[in-house]
């Protein structure tokens, strides 16, 4: 699906990974830690075509990302559903529009799309927020339709940056259950998150690996939970 092979990158002469390598598995889930600053957001971007690597080789479902034209990646992309770090929606657009924006942008949005929609965002408890506009919606609200709008398409692996970092632990632990669901669903998750009390709520529900960047290389934090 997605495989890191001895990769490294760098910004402005300085190195932030280093000789990483990483296969996530079809259904595996991970959780990816380390402190501010670490390269979790880099890595993530690595994972999903948003960056070429300064060394070593990055392969999305088979094919190497240096060898992909920009269609390529894009096509790739939509296996992929990405929950980004701060969320951006269209104001002026509802939350339904804001989830259903990928089936537009794809060309993929039919009758039967639609009755998904409302499915899917029922999923999240968004039914009754359909018409609301972002600024309208919580913290969590706006996370919720930020996972709603990442597997819009039925991706195959999911990639949330810090889905819980700005909601309460109630909140957090909604987002967790549902991550959850899509993995039992047969979806390969990665969370990067710095809160080790979302990780352990996880154990006895999910097997998860949980990796760790330190010194700009990625260690194995521990067994499965």
């Amino acid at each position: 699906m997605i495989e890191l092979e001895n990769v490294a990158m760098s910004y402005g002469g300085g190195e932030l990974l280093s000789d990483i390598s990483l296969r996530l598995a079809p259904g595996s889930f991970h959780f990816l830690t380390g402190p501010s600053g670490a390269g979790k957001t880099t890595f993530l971007k690595l994972c999903y075509g948003a960056l070429l690597p300064s060394a070593g080789r990055v392969q999305l479902f088979g094919t190497d990302l240096r060898q992909m034209g920009r269609d390529d990646i894009a096509l790739a992309r939509r296996k992929i559903g990405v929950v980004h770090q701060d969320v951006q929606f269209l104001d002026h657009l509802s939350v339904a529009e804001n989830v259903a924006l990928p089936l537009m942008v794809s060309g993929r949005e039919t009758l039967d799309q639609e009755v998904n929609l409302r499915e899917l965002l029922g999923w999240v408890g968004l039914k009754g927020r359909a018409d609301a506009h972002p600024p309208q919606l919580s913290g969590g609200e706006r996370q919720r339709a930020a996972l709603a709008r990442a597997v819009i398409m039925s991706p195959e692996v999911i990639l949330a940056d810090e889905p819980t970092g700005n909601i309460d632990w109630e909140m957090s632990q909604r987002l967790l259950q549902l991550l959850v669901e899509l993995n039992r669903m047969g979806k390969t998750i990665m969370i990067a998150t710095h809160d080790l009390n979302l990780i352990r709520a996880a154990k006895g529900q999910v097997q998860a690996r949980v990796l760790r960047i330190s010194n700009r290389r990625l260690h194995l934090a521990g067994a499965d939970l």
